[in-house]
């Protein structure tokens, strides 16, 4: 076209159709490169040839990420299109204002340019610290930066390799802190590895002071120190011992370990005899290593010994309770690559992982119940556990039952437990302060959350109220007897002597203390030498 150059003749080609355009639609089309269609349309518009909306068009895109799932934004762009009269500043559009060139509008829109350089220019200008997200819309608020501001420019710079952005380490991803990511500048002209270990320091330093507004940063930072001391003494952390140093619940212990694993790749978590967990750094060798979890099988073997041999002594005594008082019940049994595993404990398997278990699960006892000759019989699968009981224990089970082949079905609604499958949990006690909340906020019991899921509670009360009622004495408790007994067997000889003689209870237990003495004395002395 006379008068103009060749780009600006591009781009009115492009404009000539009568729809408004946005500068994207109108490189696409002119595939000019992005530098030098801003430069001629800018021109166009100062010399009026051009109208643009006197309004940003703000654009809510929905954008499918795949695996990531579907990701939301906000677009804010303006619409250009042919002057249709030289006399004329402005006109309306479908309810849309375009206006001609002016001082005004031009100084605005320099105003909008800088205000989305103002992020970064903040993170350089203060180079020698790292900031949370929040922290940056808190200094730069009367500028009218908003989130989104900050997480758009940080995400270019970032993939340009000038901004350092850190959240919480996942598997397959990060994600904030509580307050934002932490951001801080990369100095691009010095050496890369020195500029990468620069910035994970400033983000360190970051955190550290933190610690006093934030426990859980302040629990992870403990969690880092202890585990790094242990491994420079070649030596694992179990989950336990951390729970002391923190001085908190298993729950909040739970909380601060994963986040401390998330924070940190170079911590490691192993399983001794796949229940027992403990911690290390990944500096340690290899030989080292395989020495640590040697002598941590040795301890469990020695000290959670009576723990095992109480808690297997609880599932004979549950048995017991239910062989005994169950009408036509029939326990399934399965031979085992060693004999000393009990017939009657069922290795289920499992479509999908369930916490630590990758393809098989243990369950203590699964019986049927026919109640009639034209109904179909009513399966029951039981989960032991000795001690106080969780709702992350119900939880589990929950799993174990819904995925495994033999109780889980699939349905429209997703994975569930098989219609005429009875999950039951019995546990020596459930704590009576632990509630659930649920997604609407409401509040219910433990045993009412078990309910819904049709998983029955048994506790040890409810065997101690049928000892009460044959007669056994108050101090004769089911708890007791699992403590005494030295193994399983023995305990199915006290309670069939008891609910046979409850007069003479007292005595049975008396000898059998007596004759289980050593038992007692070499688990003191295990758990003194320690």
């Amino acid at each position: 076209m006379v008068g103009y150059g060749r780009t600006e003749s591009v781009i009115i080609n492009v404009l000539s159709d009568g729809n408004p355009k946005s500068f994207r639609e109108i490189v696409e089309a002119s595939r000019l490169s992005y530098k030098s269609a801003e430069s001629a349309l800018r021109r166009l518009w100062m010399s009026e040839v051009v109208m643009r909306t006197e309004e940003t068009v703000k654009e809510r895109n929905k954008i499918f990420k795949g695996r990531g799932g579907v990701r939301a934004n906000l677009r804010s762009y303006h619409l250009y299109m042919l002057s249709s009269s030289r006399s004329s500043d402005s006109l309306s559009l479908h309810g849309t204002r375009f206006v001609k060139y002016n001082k005004k509008l031009a100084k605005k829109n320099v105003n909008e340019v800088s205000k989305a350089k103002l992020v970064l220019n903040f993170l350089e200008n203060n180079s020698d610290k790292a900031f949370y997200s929040k922290e940056v819309v808190e200094a730069l608020k009367d500028r009218n930066i908003k989130p989104s501001d900050v997480m758009t420019m940080v995400r270019k710079a970032e993939r340009k390799g000038l901004v350092y952005v850190r959240g919480y380490k996942m598997h397959d991803k990060q994600t904030p802190f509580k307050e934002g990511y932490l951001l801080t500048w990369i100095t691009p002209d010095k050496n890369r590895e020195k500029a990468i270990e620069e910035a994970v320091e400033k983000t360190n330093v970051t955190l550290s002071t933190r610690s006093g507004t934030n426990p859980i940063i302040e629990r992870v930072h403990a969690i880092s120190d202890s585990i790094v001391e242990a491994t420079k003494l070649r030596d694992l952390v179990s989950f336990e011992f951390l729970q002391s140093r923190l001085n908190c619940s298993p729950y909040e212990t739970e909380a601060a370990v994963k986040r401390a694993l998330q924070l940190y790749p170079d911590l490691r978590e192993i399983r001794v005899f796949s229940t027992f967990k403990y911690y290390y750094h990944d500096s340690i060798s290899g030989e080292d290593l395989k020495a640590a979890v040697a002598m941590k099988e040795n301890y469990v073997r020695a000290i959670k010994g009576r723990l095992n041999r109480i808690g297997h002594n609880w599932e004979a005594a549950v048995e017991y309770f239910l062989d005994s008082l169950t009408t036509g019940a029939r326990f399934w049994t399965q031979k085992h690559r060693t004999d000393s595993m009990d017939q009657k404990r069922i290795t289920v398997h499992l479509i999908k992982p369930v916490a630590h278990r990758k393809s098989n699960a243990e369950v203590d006892r699964v019986w049927e119940v026919t109640p009639g000759p034209l109904l179909k019989p009513t399966t029951y699968v039981l989960e032991c556990k000795w001690g106080l009981v969780q709702r992350k224990y119900i939880d589990d089970f929950f799993e174990i039952l819904r995925w495994s082949k033999d109780f889980g079905v699939d349905t429209p609604e997703g994975r569930t437990i098989k219609q005429g499958v009875v999950g039951v949990f019995a546990g020596s006690a459930f704590n009576p302060k632990e509630n659930v909340r649920l997604k609407d906020e409401s509040v219910i019991s433990l045993a009412t959350y078990a309910a819904r899921m049709n998983i029955q509670l048994l506790k040890a009360a409810d065997f101690n109220e049928k000892l009460r009622d044959r007669g056994v004495p108050k101090d004769i408790t089911v708890q007791r007897v699992c403590r005494i007994a030295k193994d399983e067997k023995e305990v199915r000889e006290i309670l069939e002597a008891i609910w046979e003689n409850p007069e003479k209870g007292d005595g049975s237990l008396a000898k059998v203390m007596e004759k289980n003495k050593n038992v007692y004395e070499f688990e003191k002395i295990l758990e003194k030498t320690d």
